[in-house]
């Protein structure tokens, strides 16, 4: 009976994170030009409302002496979320004529050869992004993923403890004037109606609600069916706790915003490593199990690594082609092999 009613809790906030995800892109893209931001600076506002998932469930592990719970869904969900977004913005964008063009007349170089030509079946076989999206997000979030290791991996200082939560806030705060200053032009009159701004705010709070209860039932989930809450926060809590942001990524990439769509995986995974690790690191946490923080701490970086890797020297710059987005998936795989063979051993 508990666990078909947890069930029936997670299947309900998932719909309403849907909901409330589908309201942040038009409100998204008036904000942005109204403040005269990149599109991928607008991501990195999208990413506090996506990101309460993560943060959420570590001041809830924090609180309660969950510490595998949290650091699980910490590294998790910044490893999972990477093949998942950049999938579904691709697909959104394969299916959605209109974000096909809009994506191809605003990404391609100006000039004449180019100007007022219909898309080819080239360009639109690839989710092509703004050049921005390598220097306001891939590499302050590479940046970033070292800054961790630096202060988690030495024997000196292994662990997190408060100065590293610090330090990490500061960062966050480093990256999100970066991605704010970076490319502003003049800011745009945009008319807002009250309506709008109501369902807009109420469609964020929703989202970060149903966040919550989706981080709930899966603990509760866990409990019920007797896993490991280190197993939970790796692989369950993790997954269902970006559903709201797979959603976002959905409505921003069809209405054309392929760059804020495609980027908000990467603002989404700094505020993680940043505002996430804050709660964790004020409690002091031990690393119990040092392979296995290694090990997920390098699959962060190398999925963040190939990420700006195929924006900077893909085929098709500033782009993810079919088979790049393919070998995202295929390298969360080769993890999922090596998590359940060598440092699990599930099968062992």
């Amino acid at each position: 009976m508990k666990l078909a009613l947890w069930i029936l809790v997670l299947l309900a906030s998932v719909w309403a994170a849907h909901w409330g995800a589908d309201k942040l892109a038009t409100p998204l893209e008036k904000l942005r030009r109204q403040w005269g931001l990149s599109e991928a600076a607008g991501a990195a506002f999208v990413a506090l409302a996506t990101a309460s998932p993560e943060i959420g469930t570590n001041t809830a592990s924090a609180m309660q002496g969950l510490s595998d719970i949290g650091l699980g869904n910490l590294l998790g969900s910044n490893i999972i979320s990477v093949p998942a977004i950049v999938a579904v913005a691709f697909i959104a964008n394969r299916t959605n004529p209109q974000s096909q063009n809009s994506s191809s007349s605003n990404s391609l170089p100006r000039s004449s050869s180019v100007q007022n030509h219909s898309p080819t079946k080239s360009e639109q076989s690839v989710l092509q992004v703004k050049p921005e999206a390598l220097k306001v997000q891939a590499i302050p979030y590479l940046l970033i993923i070292a800054l961790a290791a630096i202060l988690t991996l030495p024997q000196p200082w292994r662990g997190l403890q408060p100065i590293d939560g610090v330090v990490m806030l500061v960062a966050y705060f480093v990256y999100l004037g970066q991605a704010i200053w970076r490319k502003r032009e003049k800011g745009k009159h945009v008319k807002w109606q009250k309506k709008e701004i109501i369902v807009s705010v109420f469609g964020v709070a929703l989202l970060a609600f149903s966040a919550y209860f989706i981080v709930i039932a899966t603990e509760n989930l866990v409990s019920i069916l007797g896993i490991s809450q280190l197993i939970g926060g790796l692989f369950i809590t993790s997954t269902l706790s970006i559903a709201p942001e797979v959603f976002a990524t959905w409505a921003v990439a069809r209405s054309g915003q392929l760059t804020a769509a495609t980027t908000s995986v990467i603002a989404d995974n700094t505020v993680t490593m940043t505002l996430a690790m804050f709660p964790l690191a004020l409690v002091s946490i031990p690393i119990k199990d040092m392979q296995l923080f290694s090990v997920n701490l390098a699959f962060v970086a190398l999925l963040a690594g190939i990420y700006a890797g195929f924006i900077r020297w893909g085929k098709h710059k500033n782009s993810f082609e079919i088979w790049e987005v393919a070998a995202l998936v295929g390298v969360y795989l080769i993890y999922l092999g090596i998590m359940l063979f060598s440092v699990l051993k599930v099968f062992g």
